[in-house]
């Protein structure tokens, strides 16, 4: 009886030792809302928006992970909506986001300040109705001193999340708001206080960098360096509208891409009409938190005319690549001069491969 006691002692001692929680996300770029996007969504006979054929054919990706953060670049401030330059777009767009695989929105960016105070405002109370949660702009200084570091938990994962962006095109948040801008100091500060959460990963989302350059610059590589010398682990980057490199450190556990480029947009000249997804695991044994398994994957945005209607749709090039039965050979082509600039672009990645979906 008590050899039995002993080994049945010792299976729980081994699994106890053995525990681990994983916990996978994926990172994607900039969601947009042009004029011609919202012209799309919208339904003439119910006079009414809906964006879920923007998601048809990336859903069963997104749904890889458990969980997909985007950065959301444009107000939800209400009618009249409105693209660039100031964006303004339907309720629908989120509502399509957290339906079809979106969990976190990120909204701090150039495009933050475009209907001003009320902008903020209004954009922070569509996302808390829709239950998806966020950070990187505040209604005051409570709720920044509150919700500035979101945690995401899986079992016994902890992950916290910073946003920041360069600036807000000249127009500032009008107080109480609050937009979190790139500042040293305060991003310092930020992360000593979130030493204090016991947080297993911590990640900075930032927006930086010059617009239509595939190559990160020096104030980019300067901020990344800093983060990570502060104790993030990963510092994800968009802005330029086009991908940049990404570097996994495997000996210090720490990833930086610089840019994800466009998500979603109205966006077509070289190199902006697609963007990249970032997906990884974080996995975690007897309390040692570690990143696994990142690599990315290629997305673009095919633009077909339905009945006679433009629709945007955001295909999985992986997939789609060889299927010329989905575009006609204009868009095919369009679609694989992307795949090739951007696979170049990757190129110089350091430990993060594509992804290879089947």
């Amino acid at each position: 009886m008590r050899v039995i006691l002993l080994i049945f002692s010792l299976i729980i001692q081994f699994s106890v030792s053995h525990c681990q929680d994983s916990l996978s996300l994926i990172f994607i770029g900039d969601i947009m809302g042009h004029g011609g996007q919202i012209e799309a969504a919208y339904n003439a006979k119910t006079k009414s928006y809906n964006y879920d054929a923007v998601f048809e054919k990336i859903k069963p990706v997104l749904n890889r992970a458990d969980i997909t953060i985007a950065n959301l670049e444009v107000t939800l401030a209400g009618p009249p909506y409105s693209g660039y330059p100031q964006f303004s777009s339907p309720d629908a767009l989120v509502k399509s986001c957290k339906r079809n695989g979106i969990d976190v929105l990120v909204t701090a960016n150039n495009h933050s300040c475009d209907r001003r105070k009320n902008g903020i405002i209004r954009t922070l109370e569509v996302l808390d109705a829709n239950q998806i949660p966020h950070t990187g702009t505040f209604r005051n200084s409570v709720e920044r001193e509150h919700n500035n570091l979101l945690i995401l938990r899986k079992g016994s994962i902890r992950v916290g999340v910073l946003n920041y962006t360069y600036g807000t095109n000249g127009l500032k948040a009008a107080k109480p708001t609050i937009v979190n801008y790139i500042d040293t100091e305060s991003m310092r500060l930020d992360i000593e206080k979130s030493k204090l959460e016991n947080l297993d990963q911590l990640i900075v989302i930032t927006h930086w960098g010059l617009e239509y350059q595939t190559s990160p610059n020096k104030s980019q590589i300067k901020v990344a360096e800093f983060l990570l010398d502060n104790g993030a682990d990963m510092v994800i980057g968009g802005h330029p509208h086009v991908i940049q490199k990404a570097i996994w450190r495997k000996e210090k556990n720490q990833l930086v891409a610089y840019s994800l480029g466009n998500f979603v947009s109205n966006q077509a000249s070289v190199n902006t009409d697609g963007g990249m997804m970032l997906e990884l695991t974080l996995v975690k044994n007897d309390g040692h938190t570690e990143l696994k398994k990142p690599g990315y994957h290629l997305i673009w945005v095919h633009k077909p005319n339905v009945n006679g209607k433009k629709i945007y749709e955001i295909i999985p090039c992986n997939l789609y690549e060889k299927d010329t039965t989905i575009m006609n050979a204009t868009n095919n082509s369009r679609m694989n001069l992307f795949i090739k600039n951007a696979r170049k672009i990757m190129s110089q990645n350091e430990n993060i491969p594509e992804i290879q979906l089947r």
